[in-house]
């Protein structure tokens, strides 16, 4: 079963908190509800404690799908790092979540308005040989616990293209699964509906967002930030950019889990209710033409 929501990010960012700052978790909530979502990742202005989290989502009709947790495996090893979690795992498990969306944060610059993408970190074979078993090692004690790892390539970071998805994903154990990220991947120069045909065995979650073409290759030319291209524009929901959604979703016939509207943009722009709106209506309708709704 497909289930389509949506991350607070679409109303607020999380890395600027003063984008869509004047956004409340209220009005967020409400329209997530009219325009027909089932769940919600978790934003910055939402309720620490599961118990809160969940009444919070559940006044709205909607459920917790997961959030976001930062990786150090660079810096210290899976145990340590599951330590580290254990807040964080024991509000999504309690909540109500199945997975863990992950991302390796050592020297990543997505965060930093004023670092542009091309000094994002690049791994060395030495560092290489260091963070996959470690990742796998994790994603092993975290599904222990009863979560699932989906691993969060994203620009900026150390898991950024296609060639590093693909060595990350040879690397890892099965205890590791992938989300795919559309926008992400299509940024970085790769193939959204390549990625979906390599890896549908083993993606377990999906952030469904859009790129505007002209935006992205400004943003390279110019050297831009992760967070100025944001700002810009760089990223839209789906079906209001380039990417062949339903192309993606033919090579996942067997997927089942969460479609999640992640399109960061300044609401002052691309008003949210509006857009998610957009984006909903097309996912609906690029489910449809694969056949998996």
């Amino acid at each position: 079963m497909i289930r389509i929501g949506a991350n607070p990010i679409c109303w607020s960012n999380d890395d600027m908190v003063e984008i869509g700052g004047d956004i409340s978790l209220e009005q967020c909530l409400s329209e997530a509800r009219d325009i027909g979502l089932e769940g919600m990742e978790k934003g910055n202005k939402f309720p620490n404690t599961a118990p809160e989290l969940k009444a919070k989502l559940a006044a709205y009709g909607l459920v917790f799908i997961s959030g976001w947790y930062s990786t150090f495996l660079l810096e210290r090893d899976a145990d340590a790092e599951f330590a580290a979690a254990q807040a964080d795992l024991k509000l999504r498990k309690d909540a109500g979540a199945e997975v863990l969306v992950t991302c390796e944060c050592t020297r990543t610059v997505h965060g930093t308005k004023s670092a542009p993408l091309s000094s994002r970190p690049v791994l060395t074979d030495a560092e290489w040989a260091v963070f996959l078993p470690r990742m796998t090692r994790f994603a092993e004690l975290v599904r222990d616990f009863g979560l699932q790892v989906v691993y969060h390539h994203h620009m900026g970071t150390v898991i950024q293209t296609s060639d590093e998805v693909d060595r990350f994903m040879a690397g890892t154990g099965p205890a590791v699964k992938l989300l795919l990220d559309t926008g992400h991947i299509t940024w970085a120069g790769g193939d959204a509906v390549g990625m979906a045909k390599t890896y549908a065995g083993r993606i377990g979650h999906v952030h469904a967002k859009d790129v505007r073409k002209d935006v992205a290759a400004k943003a390279k030319a110019e050297n831009w930030s992760f967070l100025d291209s944001v700002l810009e524009g760089v990223y839209t929901v789906p079906g209001d950019g380039c990417i062949d959604f339903a192309g993606v979703f033919k090579a996942l016939p067997d997927y089942s889990g969460w479609v999640v509207i992640e399109a960061e943009q300044d609401p002052k722009k691309a008003n949210p209710k509006r857009y998610v709106t957009m984006g909903y209506n097309n996912l609906k309708r690029f489910l449809a033409e694969a056949g998996l709704r």
